[in-house]
């Protein structure tokens, strides 16, 4: 195909042309830059009426017999200036040869100067240039329709999307990546196209655009390599997106990639309602295993989605925002096809259920940094315990934080009296012990005191009495006066306990 170049100009012997300049001291691209057209005028400043990519003709009339350096080196900078990529002389017509004031000019601005002989019209250069254009832009839509079929005819086999992605990457002879919901990459050609570092940064950046849920394309650059991005999926359900390394695509490169982000995003949507139908199932076994009966799970999870986690196992519960759900449930369906029997994963009564084996702790805290979920985690149990452990991690919760897991263990080495720090127990608390408060501080006594200490004596007044450094019977009146005012009988252990816990809740 002949390319709309100046090079491919010149290679056409039927034009006659003749390059006057030193190739060697063009720079690399001069020759093979693209031309969008030839246009002839024998302005001395044509370049109002000039377009970018042009090549200029002249046959000279504009410089006077006796123009000096100045006047070719002025107008060869205006040329320069306005993008001109080329200059045709037309000799024999104004003049016998080229002027060699005009060929050093040419020289010194870099721009390629050549003769055009009288035998060779301009309209002939104009028509030839505008035939490779033309040609270009059939062989580009023929590649386009070629393209486009072969990529129909991919998506049709079994791995549709992952073909599909191979060949739009062969078409463009370019790397391909497709990252899921979570901005995980689960598809690329080649494999081996882009370094590690560079993979790092494009990664981070889908994340981001993912996160913000709305449909968008973009162009990076990362290394000196630019990238389009393109995200697939409805706005506020995406569903991924795909990288393309390259240049900028032309109008032909651009249809094709469009193409297939709607192919890739109607695979995707169309996936919603089976992906539903899994997770009403997946559901309806989470309540099986709740009864800490796990061989109905355990026969439909080996048909579907391969063996549950072997026992013991971890229970995590999560609480993942609904904007982050959909890309989630991808990250997890992946993570279990990748590497089938390792967890499984449902809705449960209070929050999406996640089940690994004991050993593989790191998942339940990946997935909350991922998705900024908040994730309780169970100590290892039986299946035949699933519903303790599910207890557990509901527990663990509830003191974990957005992004973070929390373990069970966690909770447990506070004791039960560690799990008062709410703000109901709080404000009983408070309540509980106002009475003491408000008469310490009207009356300047100190019963609030005293009735901890004793407490932590074990309620023995002499013991309490050594500890405050004050008598005994004094330690005596003020519990009495204190069981008074709180109206209670701390004769009973019932009533201590509770005092003692309003204590520690305060305290807190």
């Amino acid at each position: 195909m002949i390319e709309p170049t100046l090079r491919a100009l010149l290679s056409r012997r039927e034009l006659h042309l003749r390059l006057a300049s030193d190739e060697a001291h063009l720079s690399s691209d001069t020759l093979d830059a693209p031309l969008r057209w030839v246009h002839s005028s024998d302005l001395l400043d044509p370049t109002p009426f000039l377009a970018d990519d042009l090549l200029l003709l002249t046959t000279g009339t504009q410089f006077p017999p006796d123009a000096d350096r100045d006047v070719y080196t002025a107008y060869v900078g205006r040329l320069r200036t306005r993008g001109v990529r080329g200059l045709g002389f037309g000799t024999e017509v104004a003049r016998d040869g080229i002027p060699s004031l005009l060929a050093d000019a040419c020289a010194d601005a870099g721009i390629p100067l050549f003769e055009v002989p009288y035998r060779t019209p301009f309209i002939a250069l104009a028509r030839a240039n505008a035939e490779a254009i033309a040609a270009q832009a059939y062989a580009r839509r023929t590649w386009a329709l070629d393209a486009q079929r072969a990529i129909s005819l991919a998506a049709l086999r079994p791995d549709g999307l992952g073909a599909t992605v191979a060949e739009l990457a062969r078409q463009l002879g370019s790397w391909v990546g497709m990252f899921d919901a979570a901005g995980v990459l689960t598809q690329r050609h080649p494999v081996d196209g882009i370094g590690e570092q560079v993979l790092a940064t494009l990664t981070a950046e889908v994340g981001t655009v993912l996160r913000r849920g709305v449909r968008a394309g973009s162009t990076l650059d990362v290394d000196g390599t630019r990238f389009t991005l393109q995200t697939l999926g409805r706005g506020g359900h995406l569903r991924g997106a795909i990288v393309i390394a390259g240049g900028d695509l032309d109008l032909e490169g651009r249809g094709v990639v469009t193409s297939v982000i709607a192919m890739a995003g109607l695979a995707l949507e169309q996936n919603v309602g089976l992906g539903r139908a899994r997770s009403a199932l997946r559901a309806g076994l989470v309540q099986s295993l709740l009864t800490d009966d796990p061989q109905l799970a355990r026969r439909v999870s080996r048909e579907l989605w391969g063996a549950l986690p072997p026992a013991p196992i971890t229970v995590a519960v999560a609480d993942v925002a609904a904007a982050r759900w959909d890309a989630a449930m991808d990250w997890l369906e992946l993570a279990g096809t990748e590497a089938r029997g390792t967890l499984f994963h449902g809705r449960g009564p209070d929050g999406l259920v996640i089940a690994t084996a004991a050993d593989d702790a790191a998942l339940a805290a990946q997935f909350a940094e991922l998705f900024d979920a908040t994730v309780g985690v169970s100590q290892p149990a039986a299946y035949g315990a699933f519903a303790a452990a599910h207890a557990q991690a509901v527990a663990a919760r509830r003191h974990a934080s957005p992004g973070r897991a929390g373990t069970f263990g966690d909770v447990a080495a506070h004791g039960i009296l560690g799990q008062l720090d709410t703000v109901e127990a709080r404000a009983l608390a408070d309540a509980r012990l106002a009475p003491l408060r408000e008469h310490d501080r009207a009356q300047g006594t100190r019963l609030l005191e005293t009735v901890r200490t004793w407490l932590e004596q074990d309620a023995r007044i002499d013991a309490a009495a050594e500890a405050l450094g004050i008598h005994r019977h004094t330690v005596r009146a003020r519990v009495a006066q204190a069981q008074a005012l709180l109206g209670v009988d701390l004769t009973s252990f019932p009533a201590r306990a509770e005092l003692w816990a309003a204590l520690v809740t305060a305290d807190r």
